[in-house]
């Protein structure tokens, strides 16, 4: 797949297929390149590639054409993977969304980024630390990326646009449904002065399993991680964890033992993270540190997926895999280990059982059994 612009029909193939039903960013990469990143040709073909009795079915042409429509009129691009003004950093992760919508300035996208993740019940110190290194970052010409959720998200937001930077707000539901609800004005100011991103439909409302989907595009879109105060099982550390599988700097700043707020930042310290008491220290963990490249492209290409299932017995793969998996995700090494499968083996027979129903996709590197809400 060549970096290249998408027509106007191509788009809307590619948001079809994605807004399948079992089909997420992985099992798009693997159905894209066995087809070769031709998005319709995947669309015609899904009734042959289920095993299940009921093949995915694609949203109607006419429903895409009208979120298309729908966000052209408040201003709001769709950016394809293989697309140039597609964010290089976001595009390295190995789970990158095959499409994005943004709204605002895009020229956030070109400055080096940080995330800044922390507790939504922060203390005062806590949003003040925030506040501060948001601010002094902005001036030392860093984008700084959250999710825009209560606490340390929106002290590291309004901290930029005061400082007359830029900032990225990234969503769990659609670019254009604000949460909080409170955080309207922000949302406008940084539409204003920074940039939204979303991987979902227009008008989508988050689900709780969207928000790890959510902080894996926040730290794909930066050099490294700040954890601002997280307690034990902060969903900050699941942002923290997917940083690192990404090839991201990890950073905390330390807090008090005693505030239970911040044992899960303290705890990644212990295991190795930068401590961070300012911005220069931010500054100093990133030296050195390249701006990722777009090598997506080369990983689909060289992987062999396409024809990585016809080297083992599919059906044996599929009954190796099924064994290993449980409701509970687990990452795909752990997988190889307990199925005896190459990588490569299990990427495509994942995709196979997912577009069955049998399996899921996980965020951050993981598979599980059908997760039932």
């Amino acid at each position: 797949m060549k970096t290249r612009s998408l027509s106007d029909q191509e788009r809307v193939a590619w948001l079809r297929l994605i807004r399948t039903e079992r089909i997420g960013p992985t099992t798009f990469q693997q159905l894209m390149d066995r087809f070769g990143w031709n998005a319709q040709k995947v669309l015609d073909a899904l009734p042959e590639l289920t095993r299940s009795r009921k093949a995915p079915s694609p949203p109607p042409q006419s429903m895409i054409e009208d979120e298309i429509a729908a966000a052209q009129k408040i201003g709001v691009r769709v950016i394809a993977l293989c697309e140039p003004d597609y964010p290089e950093a976001l595009a390295d992760i190995l789970d990158a969304p095959p499409l994005i919508s943004v709204r605002g300035d895009m020229t956030a996208f070109l400055k080096p980024g940080i995330a800044m993740v922390g507790a939504r019940n922060a203390s005062a110190a806590g949003r003040r630390m925030a506040r501060d290194i948001a601010r002094d970052l902005s001036a030392a010409g860093y984008v700084v990326t959250s999710g825009m959720a209560r606490g340390i998200d929106g002290e590291a937001h309004m901290a930029c646009l005061r400082a007359r930077g830029s900032t990225i707000g990234v969503l769990a539901g659609g670019v254009d449904a604000i949460y909080p609800p409170e955080h309207a004005s922000l949302y406008q100011e940084i539409i204003e002065h920074g940039l939204i991103v979303s991987e979902q439909p227009l008008g989508y409302t988050a689900k709780a399993r969207d928000f790890p989907k959510r902080n894996r595009i926040i730290g794909g879109l930066c050099l490294g991680v700040l954890v601002v105060e997280a307690a034990r099982r902060s969903g900050s550390l699941i942002s923290s964890r997917m940083a690192l599988e990404q090839g991201r700097v990890v950073m905390a700043v330390p807090g008090s033992p005693l505030d239970d707020r911040t044992a899960g930042s303290n705890g990644l310290l212990k295991q190795g993270a930068w401590l961070i008491e300012n911005a220069e220290d931010v500054i100093n963990a990133l030296e050195g540190m390249a701006t990722p490249r777009n090598h997506q492209v080369n990983r689909i290409a060289k992987s062999g997926l396409a024809t990585a299932v016809s080297a083992q017995s599919a059906t044996d793969n599929r009954q190796r895999l099924l064994q290993a998996l449980s409701p509970t995700p687990i990452r795909l090494e752990d997988l190889a280990a307990a199925s005896g499968l190459t990588m490569p083996v299990i990427r495509a027979t994942l995709a196979e059982l997912e577009l069955d129903g049998e399996a899921e996709s996980q965020s951050g590197g993981t598979a599980s059994l059908p997760v039932t809400n």
